[in-house]
């Protein structure tokens, strides 16, 4: 069963022997913000995300999906959307990926 965000936090933290205060000192929080990030009291702030990769030699990207997904469920949960919301999501993923492709191709003029 997947975890919340803070969760992951702290079990990262127990598994690697580090105390609050010390992982606060790390990712200049302070030990009480990071309490209440890991009891799903308060918001991880998503610009300690690569600090956090590297405090836990983790890669970004493995980061960054546990905590935009974290994210996505919450917002969806909240809002009461369907299941149908990450199939549309997942769609506008790949039109905007798409566009930006387009957007960045490069033309060579044959005529020279």
């Amino acid at each position: 069963m997947k975890t919340s965000f803070g969760e992951y936090i702290r079990k990262l933290r127990t598994e690697n022997g580090m105390t609050l205060t010390q992982l606060a000192a790390q990712l200049e929080l302070d030990s009480a913000n990071l309490s209440k990030i890991e009891n799903g009291k308060r918001e991880f702030d998503e610009k300690r995300l690569e600090k956090l990769a590297i405090v836990f030699s983790l890669k970004l990207d493995d980061i960054k999906t546990e905590f935009f997904s974290d994210l996505f469920a919450k917002k969806i949960y909240e809002n009461n959307c369907s299941m149908e919301t990450l199939m549309v999501a997942e769609e506008k993923v790949n039109y905007l990926k798409s566009k930006n492709v387009k957007q960045g191709e490069i033309k060579f003029n044959t005529n020279e």
